[in-house]
């Protein structure tokens, strides 16, 4: 997890829109963004999504559907989320949260192409039983 850079902006609202599945999150250098729940799941930071070591991350699958459950402030530099699907690991640092919306169509484009490439789905009935291994 990257600390928390003192020139990076800070966050001055987190909305979010349980109907949408949408977190918004404005910074202070006037950026807003708008991350679905889905999103911020597929790349939560823990260590059960990322894995231990590069190589080792795990696509998640199924996760169309999923909402965040409560949001809860880690220190004055972070987030955790608890997620609909019983996920609740993983700590979202401002840092993180603003590259995620700098760089989420790239982002989102990559997991796309990894789930097609897998064969999976994002919908929880025609995803497979076993989570799949990057390559």
């Amino acid at each position: 997890m990257a600390g928390l850079s003192k020139n990076m902006p800070h966050p001055t609202e987190i909305k979010l829109h349980q109907n949408t599945r949408m977190l918004e999150i404005s910074f202070d250098d006037g950026k807003a963004f708008a991350l679905s729940c889905e999103f911020l799941r597929v790349y939560s930071p823990s260590a059960e999504v990322r894995g231990h070591g590069p190589g080792q991350e795990v696509l998640q699958v199924g996760k169309r559907d999923v909402t965040i459950n409560q949001i809860e402030p880690v220190g004055t530099y972070a987030v955790q989320f608890s997620f609909s699907d019983g996920h609740d690991t993983g700590i979202y640092s401002w840092d993180l949260l603003y590259d995620y919306g700098l760089r989420q169509q790239e982002m989102w484009d990559h997991y796309l192409k990894r789930l097609e490439e897998a064969g999976a789905s994002r919908d929880p009935a025609l995803a497979p039983a076993q989570p799949t291994r990057a390559r």
